[in-house]
């Protein structure tokens, strides 16, 4: 049975830093892309980064520079990196599993995701 499970949100001063997990099960995760996503809360889920199977990674705007998205795929795990988190990166976070091996195919199977709160 496939499975994405998130892990490591949590509340964190804004500045400070916080490592997410993807625990995939179910598949070979070698051969896909993984997305992280955010929704705050009243807004629409929106894209935070993606690695393809080979290891290429794409961030959005608001994250670029601050985090790092990364695959060990001996240990079937996707993790997120985040520094200087600010206010505006409270959300809900999720994995999801790509429907191939590129980010382009879109996602098809989803975490249900871990609380990150930035907040003094």
């Amino acid at each position: 049975q496939l499975q994405l499970v998130e892990s490591g949100g949590g509340l964190v001063q804004p500045g400070g830093s916080l490592r997410l997990s993807c625990a995939a099960s179910g598949f070979t995760l070698a051969n896909y892309a993984i997305g992280w996503f955010r929704q705050a809360p009243g807004k629409e889920r929106e894209g935070v980064s993606c690695i393809s199977s080979s290891g290429g990674t794409t961030y959005a705007a608001s994250v670029k520079g601050r985090f790092t998205t990364s695959r060990d795929n001996r240990k079937n795990t996707v993790f997120l990196q985040m520094n200087l988190l600010k206010p505006e990166d409270t959300a809900v976070y999720y994995c999801a599993k790509g429907r191939k091996a590129m980010c382009v195919s879109g996602m098809d199977d989803w975490g249900k995701g871990t609380l990150v709160t930035v907040s003094s």
